[in-house]
Formats: structure tokens, C-alpha cells, sequence
């Protein structure tokens, strides 16, 4: 049997580290200069702090997640996406006490059953932040301007940014009454899943990819959420648009926006990107005060994002932006014959101290040799045999220039730095 991967998931290959490595190290460099830390979280986690945290109403929880029991029957989940897990840690390690605002940032495999398209795959990667303790508005605008940040020093122009609210719960409580006497009437014309939403989350319907159900909205005329915004959201929402002008963040408001997830508060947005196809979203995110409540802790304000790297990737290659490529050795260290294997890589140890080195585990033909090493991305061929050794020397040869010459073994560590000084000149 020839075993291939699954059907929503893609190895990632040698080639694609470079672009891979950029998008990580990138976020890496602007949220920890924001004060942010590094976290990891399991890949597996108990199941409630899913149903608990993202919400039983949510598409996530009802059909989307990768859920077993293990040999303890303990009912475990597959990590749907970040900030539940990160909360339950928060709580966990006591992360409270910590001076507020608390910055965390990760990088993660999420996993989720839905159908495979360009853009969305059933194990994909994403980088998120988390501030916890901030309720000032002025904590979204700074969440979202890094989000924007991050896109921009890998290169991408043109993706935008969109703004909208959820406003609080009693806020969502009134909209979500308003659309169940809106669409209760055209229950039997609505999908199987938004017939199941007009109860359990009316918002949902909103953002339905059924064409019923949105040809329903437009002709109903459906009211937006920001209409029904109470006076503290609505204030919470003018001053993070205030702070993101401040901070030269550009954005449109878009009353479009829904969270998928039932923790969202307040503050919602997306980055999305033209070119990437139908899944137009490069990431989102938003405020999730009482998150931590919900998970068993102390009440603490929270707001961040999620960025997916895969789609990210999409977008980088369809601006045309240059990906670093995989990382080349400079040297190629060739034994000419088997006596000299051992000192070949002995000199390749030492020469990784300074550059990337290949090391040939056995002699071959000349020709082959210096074939696979220009093949490899090497700018010089190091050649040791019997000649050499009884020289206590070493012969390079400039792949790019067919020039070749002898180096004393003493001196070869003082002309590799030499070169990586040229390189990086």
C-alpha cells in the first residue's frame, strides 16, 4: 500500500522553510519587541475548555472538532485554535499575579474537520497574541495595529484591515432577538444550519455561506449589530478607532464582521487580503472579557488575534514578495578517497562554527562530487585526499568561478570567516 497524507494536510518540504521560518521569525521580532512572551500549549486539551471556552453553539464545537477519548476515557479534543488553551494556562500557572498587561504570543498547529479549500486545511498553523488585563480600548487598537504590523514588514500592501463590535452580552441578547423576529418567519426557507442557529445564536446566520440564507438577509434588509450597540461599547469602539488613527493603523469600519467564537466582546476585526481566494481572511481577532471566568478563573480582561501562516504564504506569493530561500551550505567538504573521510569531517565540524558546511560520508567520483555540491547551493568545494593530508592542507575550488587553490589546514578556519565576512559585506 502506498500511504499519502490526509486529505487536509500537506507536508511541508525543505524548500518552503525559508518562506515558513520568514513569516515565524517576523512575528517573532515584532511582538516580543511589544513585550511579549513566548507560550506553548499541548496539542491536545480536555474537551470543556472547548465547549466551554468557544461555546456549544459554535460551529467549532457542534461539527468542527477533532474529538476522542483516550485509554483513560478522558474525553480530549485536538486543539481547534489558541486562546482557550492559552487562557486555561493563564489560570493554571497562576499568570495573574504577574504585572498587568500580560503579553503572550505563540506559534501552533490547530486542527479542525471541515472541508478543504485553498486557504483552509484541516491541520494549519497559526501565530496569535494574547494581552491579558487591559480593559483600555487603547490594548484592541494596539492588538490590531501589531496584527497589521506583523503584515507589513513581511512585505504585503495590499491587505486591509476591518474594525466592527460585538458590543457586550446584553447588547448581543437584543440584536439576537430582533433576528429571531426578523427570521422567524422564514424559518422553513433558511439552511439546516441556521434553522438550528435562530435558537442557539441568531449572529450566526449572519455569517452563514449558504446563498439562501444571505439572498434571506438582503431582502429583509437585516439591521447591522453596531446599530444596537449600548453607550459603553459604542464609546469602548470610538476610541479604539480614535487610538488606531493615532497610531497610523488605516482601517475601515465594517459592520459585516461576526465571531465565530461566543467569548468575542467589544472589539472584533480582520485582515484580509484580495488575492488569496474565497477564504479572504488572513487572520482576526478581538476582545474576550469574561473568557477567563468561564474557564474557572478570576476576572481578567483579555484581547488578541490569530494569523494563519499558511494563508499568510498565499499572500505573499501572490504579491510577488521574495521568500528567503533554504538555507545553502557555503562549503561542500569532499573526501577523494575513503582514508580521508574521517579528516573531512573533522574539518566540517570545525568549519560549522563559522558557516553551513556539507560533509560527503564517502568519497565518490570527482565529477559527481562537485555535481551534487553546485546542485546543493555550495559556493566552494572543499577537497581532502591523500595529497592534502600529506600537506596538512586543503584544496578549494570556487563552484561559481572554476578557480582552485590551496589552503594550509591552519589557516582554512581564518579564510572560511574571510568569506562569510565577504558574504555579509
Amino acid at each position: 500500500m502506498k500511504y499519502q497524507t490526509i486529505k487536509g494536510t500537506t507536508d511541508r518540504l525543505p524548500d518552503a522553510a525559508g518562506r515558513w521560518r520568514n513569516v515565524v521569525e517576523t512575528a517573532r521580532q515584532v511582538l516580543e519587541r511589544a513585550g511579549a512572551g513566548e507560550i506553548h500549549t499541548p496539542v491536545f486539551e480536555d474537551t470543556g475548555v472547548f465547549s466551554k471556552g468557544v461555546g456549544e453553539s459554535s460551529d467549532i464545537v457542534r461539527k468542527e472538532m477533532y474529538r476522542f477519548s483516550d485509554r483513560g476515557e478522558r474525553d480530549l479534543t485536538l486543539r481547534p485554535e489558541a486562546t482557550a488553551p492559552i487562557v486555561r494556562a493563564f489560570i493554571e500557572h497562576g499568570m495573574n499575579s504577574l504585572p498587568f498587561p500580560v503579553k503572550l504570543w505563540t506559534f501552533e498547529p490547530m486542527f479542525r474537520a471541515e472541508k478543504p479549500q485553498k486557504g483552509r486545511e484541516r491541520q494549519f498553523h497559526q501565530i496569535g497574541l494574547e494581552i491579558f488585563g487591559a480593559e483600555e480600548p487603547l490594548a484592541d487598537a494596539e492588538a490590531i495595529d501589531l496584527a497589521a504590523s506583523i503584515l507589513r514588514v513581511l512585505g504585503l500592501r495590499r491587505f486591509t484591515v476591518h474594525v466592527g463590535s460585538v458590543g457586550d452580552p446584553q447588547d448581543r441578547e437584543r440584536y439576537n432577538a430582533y433576528l429571531r423576529n426578523e427570521l422567524a418567519p422564514r424559518l422553513d426557507q433558511l439552511s439546516e444550519d441556521s434553522r438550528a442557529r435562530l435558537d442557539l445564536n441568531p449572529m450566526r446566520i449572519l455569517d452563514s455561506k449558504d446563498r439562501g440564507d444571505q439572498n434571506i438577509l438582503r431582502e429583509l434588509k437585516v439591521k447591522p449589530m453596531l446599530e444596537f450597540l449600548g453607550p459603553d461599547a459604542l464609546e469602548h469602539f470610538e476610541a479604539v478607532q480614535g487610538y488606531l488613527r493615532a497610531l497610523g493603523c488605516e482601517f475601515q469600519v465594517d459592520e459585516t464582521i461576526v465571531r465565530g467564537l461566543d467569548y468575542y466582546r467589544r472589539t472584533a476585526f480582520e485582515l484580509k487580503h484580495p488575492d488569496i481566494g474565497a477564504q479572504a481572511a488572513l487572520g482576526g481577532g478581538g476582545r474576550y472579557d469574561g473568557l477567563t471566568e468561564l474557564l474557572g478563573g478570576q476576572p481578567t480582561p483579555g484581547v488578541g488575534f490569530g494569523l494563519g501562516v499558511e494563508r499568510i504564504i498565499l499572500a505573499l506569493e501572490a504579491e510577488g514578495v521574495v521568500s528567503p530561500e533554504r538555507l545553502k551550505p557555503l562549503i561542500a567538504v569532499l573526501p577523494l578517497d575513503e582514508s580521508s573521510v574521517g579528516s573531512a569531517a573533522a574539518l566540517g565540524r570545525a568549519a560549522r562554527q563559522i558557516a553551513s558546511a556539507f560533509v560527503a560520508y564517502r568519497s565518490r567520483p570527482l565529477g559527481k562530487a562537485l555535481n551534487d555540491a553546485q546542485k546543493l547551493g555550495a559556493r566552494f568545494a572543499v577537497l581532502i585526499g591523500e595529497a592534502e593530508r600529506a600537506a596538512d592542507s586543503v584544496s578549494v575550488k570556487n563552484l561559481e568561478t572554476r578557480e582552485q587553490f590551496s589552503v594550509p589546514a591552519g589557516e582554512f578556519t581564518t579564510w572560511l570567516s574571510n568569506e562569510v565576512e565577504k558574504e555579509q559585506a
